[in-house]
């Protein structure tokens, strides 16, 4: 249930709670707490998680006989744990309230979207009629990144007594929340050290296995009416217990201060000694409170979105997990976009190609932040060089999983829940990846004008992925073209040929159209650098004239497959069979993924023509349609938009829609086709999380890149927004369920620039400034220009 800036539940339901708990984490980039309640600890319907930014920890496992290693963003100790109990003047003590309690008689959880503060009001009742109601109000702080609060209201009605409450540190917490993982090694935190210090404060500090990495926290604990503490220490935490007498009318108040240091922080410090230092200069929960909502006061002046209905409110809260995932302070960090944002344990963590999706909302708002994040796989481009090296190539091979070193990351073998088999997994054949991330250096760079990061940084990321794809084409000469052999496209259900003894297909339409791409941009950069520059990276890099010649050619002679009149997804994918779609879906329903269904019926998707998401038709979200036909043309490819759209109706119908991100996908390509049918794909886009139609995925983790891309698909995708130094251009598409909406953005120097769409019209209002007049590109080859301190409205 929704209302305005207020996202709430209004009932108990265990099997919902862990989608609640996803749902309502709150976080300010730094790190973030899971939206669970204080009263419990993992098991059953409940899963407490706190997990910071780029905090990873390596493990071998042991998994049918192999060792397996993994590294997982890892579940930090338990702040949050408050128990609590009645004690009656007239009876003995009560049990231990929680959710699952008997006695709940009363539950709801609202997150304020505006402030970042999740609240949750329960009301208990026993078979006497005595009612305890407890409050609970959540925050992490967006204006101190090591800082975190939780403040407890207890009110009795009908009975005199106490309440027993017991304030934990929970240091004995695993890295469980996600049951395919069950099989693997989870015990990620030891050397666990407790303490107490004056004024209610309790001390933890642990490290992980691999590599080490120091972790404290210390929890300062208040109460009103103030009552000492019982303390105890645990094998791996603390326990403070109070009495706390409660009457009618009157309330009793427990809060929580948490300061969170590791050995991650800058500047080095002993962590311990840098929380009990912060601990004992936070402030009362009141004005830590007044801060928090100031910072994010400041955060969404800057991310603002507005858009009416539920189409609006889905999207305040997409916008507002983005934010805290990847807010301001990750401009400081050395952290990339994890693809389940710090909101649970999915996909461990890690990094993929998610960027590709979210950078365009950060390009618009918070251009810093977006260069952060190209930033993280600049400083991994010795270990893309190094993947690349070993698989007989020069440049740079980026991995399809990335956490903290830049290795490859993902699994050797995955688990099918389906079939309870454990399966070799080819994944880390999606090359792709290594287009995706010099895409998005120079989007950035053309959406913010920042060509000091263009050719400097950004030049290497880029030179070093088109270097990769020139030495990975091998030449066919009885195609005269170049061949890019063995790879995994975004589709995922297609490792191999049917009953092929090696992994991989060949000429993946994607990834062979962004390699030309790719080349096509390197040759673009080395022309634009200044001499020097370029002698440098010539230097630096051994690029010669030789080399820059074969990279001329490549992204010219490409091969890109075809069959009956449409783009095929890879070399043969027209010769594979028909999926009868209809029998599976009366057969199971959810088809979604029908790759685990057809392996545990002894099949594989590799027969088919079938697809898990968007993959030809990702070209169609990266390129508008004039930028696609100018790629193909440059391969020496007609394409056109009959083409174009028979092709985009031949995936419709064989893709199942097993990722988030297809549906997003779907609506993009086919809202820029002006198509009737593009808003069933948008709402679905829309509706991915909240609704949870992946079937329990999200309570593992939001997805990051389909709720940044359904926010891009209103701002860009919608709009045809582009931005750059020169200014702004529009070229909007009609998407009637969305007819009015309105956005602030970044263009070069101007900052805060407000955009309000409405049908048939557009207004531009440029802040007032120093900077000159903001130019504007129009349908029509129409131009303008907006003064700062002006607002312009213009028809469509």
């Amino acid at each position: 249930m929704t209302a305005g800036w207020t996202w709430a539940y209004d009932r108990y339901e265990p099997e919902r709670e862990p989608l609640v708990e996803a749902l309502c984490t709150v976080g300010n980039g730094r790190f973030a707490t899971r939206g669970s309640a204080p009263e419990c600890t993992a098991g059953g319907a409940h899963y407490p998680g706190t997990y910071l930014a780029g905090c990873y920890d390596r493990l071998t496992s042991t998994v049918t006989g192999q060792q397996i290693e993994n590294e997982d963003l890892v579940n930090l100790p338990n702040w949050t744990l408050l128990r609590y109990r009645c004690l009656p003047d007239d009876g003995p003590p009560g049990d231990w309230l929680t959710p699952d309690s008997g006695e709940l008689r009363h539950y709801d959880v609202r997150l304020d979207l505006r402030a970042g503060v999740l609240t949750r009001r329960l009301f208990f009742e026993d078979a006497r009629g005595r009612g305890l109601r407890v409050g609970h109000i959540r925050v992490v702080h967006m204006g101190d990144p090591g800082a975190a609060a939780q403040c407890t209201l207890f009110r009795a009605y009908g009975w005199r007594g106490s309440v027993e409450v017991q304030s934990v540190l929970d240091g004995d917490v695993t890295n469980s929340g996600v049951e395919r993982y069950r099989y693997l090694d989870g015990c990620h935190l030891g050397g666990h050290r407790t303490g107490f210090d004056p004024g209610g404060v309790a001390w933890l500090t642990c490290r992980t296995v691999d590599p080490g990495i120091r972790i404290a926290m210390a929890v300062r604990t208040v109460t009103r009416p103030a009552r000492p503490a019982r303390e105890a220490a645990t094998s791996a935490g603390t326990v403070q217990t109070y009495r706390l007498p409660v009457v009618p009318r009157r309330s009793a108040m427990v809060v929580k201060t948490l300061a969170l240091r590791t050995s991650m922080d800058w500047p080095a410090a002993d962590p311990l000694t840098a929380a009990t230092d912060l601990i004992t200069r936070a402030p009362a929960f009141p004005r830590m409170l007044s801060a928090h909502k100031a910072a994010w006061q400041r955060v969404w002046e800057q991310g603002e979105l507005q858009v009416p209905g539920e189409a609006g409110r889905i999207l305040r809260l997409h916008v507002f997990h983005v934010l805290q995932t990847l807010s301001p302070y990750t401009a400081e960090l050395d952290v990339g976009v994890p693809a389940r944002g710090l909101h649970g344990e999915a996909y461990r963590g890690h990094v993929f190609w998610d960027e590709l999706f979210v950078l365009p909302f950060l390009d618009l708002h918070f251009p810093e932040v977006a260069r952060a994040l190209l930033m993280y796989r600049h400083r991994r481009l010795p270990a893309a060089r190094e993947a690349a090296r070993i698989a007989g190539h020069q440049g740079a091979v980026y991995p399809w999983q990335s956490a903290s070193s830049g290795r490859e990351e993902t699994q050797a073998l995955h688990l099918n829940p389906r079939s309870g088999r454990w399966l070799a997994d080819h994944s880390s054949l999606q090359r792709h990846v290594g287009s995706a991330v010099a895409f998005n250096v120079w989007r950035y760079a053309q959406a913010t004008g920042d060509r000091g990061f263009l050719h400097s940084a950004g030049a290497e990321i880029l030179l070093e992925v088109a270097r990769y794809w020139a030495g990975a084409a091998a030449f066919d000469p009885a195609l005269q073209r170049y061949r890019i052999r063995g790879v995994v496209g975004p589709d995922e259900y297609h490792d191999g040929y049917p009953d092929a003894a090696v992994p991989g297909i060949d000429d993946n339409a994607y990834t062979n159209a962004t390699a030309a791409w790719v080349l096509a941009r390197g040759l673009d950069l080395l022309g634009e650098l200044s001499e020097a520059r370029r002698s440098e990276l010539a230097e630096q890099l051994s690029l010669d004239d030789g080399e820059l010649a074969r990279w001329e050619d490549v992204s010219r002679r490409l091969h890109v497959p075809f069959h009956r009149g449409v783009v095929s997804q890879f070399e043969g994918y027209g010769d594979l069979e028909e999926l009868d779609w209809e029998a599976y879906r009366a057969r199971y329903g959810d088809i979604r993924r029908l790759d685990r269904i057809l392996e545990a019926e002894g099949d594989t998707a590799n027969r088919y023509q079938a697809s898990k998401q968007a993959d030809t038709l990702m070209l169609g979200y990266l390129f508008r349609p004039e930028e696609l036909y100018g790629l193909f043309g440059r391969l020496g490819y007609a394409l056109d938009d009959e083409m174009w759209r028979a092709t985009v109706a031949y995936y419709l119908r064989r893709t199942s829609h097993g990722s988030t991100l297809s549906s997003l996908v779907h609506g993009w390509v086919l809202a820029r086709q002006k198509g009737a049918d593009a808003w069933p794909y948008c709402e679905e886009a829309l509706r991915a999380d909240v609704a949870d139609v992946q079937g329990g995925t999200t309570g593992e983790g939001i997805h990051l890149g389909a709720m940044a891309g359904t926010i891009d698909l209103v701002e860009r995708g919608i709009t045809g927004l582009e931005t750059g130094p020169e200014g702004l251009r529009v070229a909007p598409v009609s998407l009637g369920e969305i007819p009015r909406f309105t956005f602030t953005l970044c263009c070069g120097r101007h900052r805060g620039v407000r955009l309000r769409m409405l049908p048939g019209r557009l207004a531009v209002r440029v802040p007032a400034s120093p900077e000159g007049p903001l130019a504007v590109a129009l349908p029509g080859g129409r131009r303008v220009t907006v003064a700062p301190g002006q607002e312009r409205w213009f028809r469509l």
